[in-house]
């Protein structure tokens, strides 16, 4: 096996180092997106990253690029969940269980309505995101149901408004002191979601069109 000359190490490690910059920045601007919404200053989140607001800027060129960058990883990180749950146990209601906390430790009832005020909704790193999540969240769904575990009256919108309202409030310190709360309400909607049904639910389920044009 050929090993890296030291020229190809020198030329390798400043990439690790800016992929770990460009990591470091984006966690720290979700923690402060959470705590103080969309508008807090791009310097305090690299004092947060610890990185220089050259770096910042160098990964992100504006906000609207930093926000849609932890958008995107939030909605993979809940979709990587909800894989992992159905490659472990293969129980399709489990995955969507782990999905749905998944989400809410991720606060996507903070994150979720920067989509709709800050940037362009139609990015392609935004859509593939998005139709990555709501793919395997549906499919999951359709698992579940053919397995008789989910009711048959409920759409994947039902599930995404449900998470993103009983994991509120949307954005600032005052969201973190619900913690306790928010996996506990969780609970109690999936439970209603198993099959059979013990009430008819007025309306029709919600669809993700539906959730776009509302």
């Amino acid at each position: 096996m050929q090993t890296a000359t030291p020229a190809q190490r020198k030329v390798a490690r400043p990439r690790a180092d800016a992929l770990r910059n460009r990591e470091r920045i984006v966690t720290a601007a979700r923690e402060m997106f959470v705590e103080h919404g969309p508008e807090v200053p791009l310097d305090e989140i690299a004092r947060r990253a610890g990185v220089g607001n050259a770096t910042v800027y160098r990964n992100f060129p504006d906000r609207d690029a930093l926000v849609r960058e932890v958008v995107c990883s939030v909605m993979d990180r809940t979709s990587e969940a909800a894989e992992r749950a159905l490659a472990e146990t293969g129980d399709a209601f489990e995955a969507l269980e782990r999905f749905v906390h998944a989400a809410a430790d991720e606060r996507i009832s903070a994150l979720c309505p920067m989509v709709s005020s800050t940037f362009d909704k139609q990015h392609q790193d935004l859509e593939a995101a998005r139709l990555r999540s709501e793919e395997l969240v549906g499919g999951i769904m359709e698992r579940a149901r053919a397995a008789g575990q989910l009711r048959e009256d409920v759409g994947v919108g039902d599930v995404m408004v449900a998470v993103a309202q009983l994991s509120r409030p949307p954005a600032g310190t005052q969201c973190l002191s619900v913690d306790r709360f928010v996996h506990r309400h969780l609970q109690l909607f999936l439970d209603g979601l198993r099959a059979p049904a013990r009430s008819a639910l007025p309306g029709a389920a919600a669809t993700l069109e539906d959730l776009r044009q509302s």
